[in-house]
């Protein structure tokens, strides 16, 4: 599959980002969120709640793994990286193929419990403001999806 790049100026553009991608998803659809440290993974999830229509702040899971917000869609937001064992049975195919839409940052650490499809975005510094988004489909759903939003974005 084809990988995709959009860049944003600011945290205000990455959050517009994430909003648009948020009203495109829905039951079931899984994001993983990876990258460098503050990059924007926590203000990219808020985004995405916005767009599934969620009124209640966001804010990272780091010290509770699991986050369940509700909307339009539910949001599980997930914070693996304190995870110890990626052989541990924490239930999280329950999340992954449930009602709502899974994110999970710092993913690669539970990647034997990943699904099959999803949508991985790397989030990247490209200077103080500016970032680098690199999408990663995995599944044809993923794939238009992609294509979806940056033609959107681009026509923006």
């Amino acid at each position: 599959m084809q990988n995709y790049e959009l860049r944003s100026n600011g945290p205000e553009e990455t959050y517009a980002i994430a909003k648009r991608l948020g009203t495109l998803l829905n039951e079931g659809d899984v994001i993983l969120l990876e990258g460098d440290l503050g990059a924007g993974k926590t203000t990219f999830t808020k985004g995405l709640a916005l767009g599934l229509d969620i009124k209640k702040t966001v804010n990272s899971p780091t010290f509770t793994i699991i986050k369940e917000y509700a909307g339009r869609i539910p949001l599980y937001h997930m914070d693996v990286y304190r995870v110890q064992d990626s052989a541990e049975d924490l239930g999280f195919d329950e999340y992954f193929y449930g009602d709502g839409v899974t994110v999970i940052e710092w993913a690669h650490l539970i990647e034997d419990q990943l699904p099959d499809e999803k949508l991985a975005i790397y989030l990247y510094h490209q200077g103080d403001d500016e970032r680098k988004l690199i999408l990663k489909p995995s599944g044809t759903r993923y794939e238009a999806l992609c294509k979806e939003l940056l033609n959107e974005h681009i026509s923006d």
